[in-house]
């Protein structure tokens, strides 16, 4: 099964995430803050991967929608831990960057749904 650019992308920045939490806690000795920006990071990817299973149109732009407000969360907690020198300002920019990728990429598949045009990343079933 071809994956596609949702799901790469929030897949990599999933690993990114995690790379960042390690750095958190083994040099920032940054616990709780760190643990939120884990867990909304990392459920940006886990939503995607709902979505492609949804057994409707309906259910593949709920999980997307949840996806989108991981992505937001993430945000947030990248710059509540930049802000508070946490985040070194390189890594910051990437993270966000990428963050605010992933919002745009799935606004833009919602965006294509709603409107009930088919998508690249949305399942080919045409019941969906």
């Amino acid at each position: 099964m071809r994956e596609g650019v949702i799901q790469v992308k929030s897949y990599d920045f999933a690993s990114r995430i995690v790379k960042a939490y390690r750095y958190l806690t083994a040099e920032q000795k940054e616990f709780v803050l760190s643990k939120q920006l884990l867990r909304s990071g990392t459920s940006i990817g886990a939503n995607v991967e709902e979505a492609m299973a949804g057994s409707s149109r309906a259910d593949f732009a709920n999980k997307l929608a949840i996806a989108a407000k991981e992505a937001r969360e993430t945000r947030y907690w990248l710059r509540l831990l930049h802000d508070n020198a946490y985040l070194p300002e390189s890594a910051f920019a990437s993270l966000e960057a990428q963050c605010s990728e992933l919002i745009k990429i799935l606004n833009s598949i919602l965006l294509t749904t709603k409107n009930g045009k088919p998508s690249q990343d949305s399942p080919s079933d045409p019941a969906v």
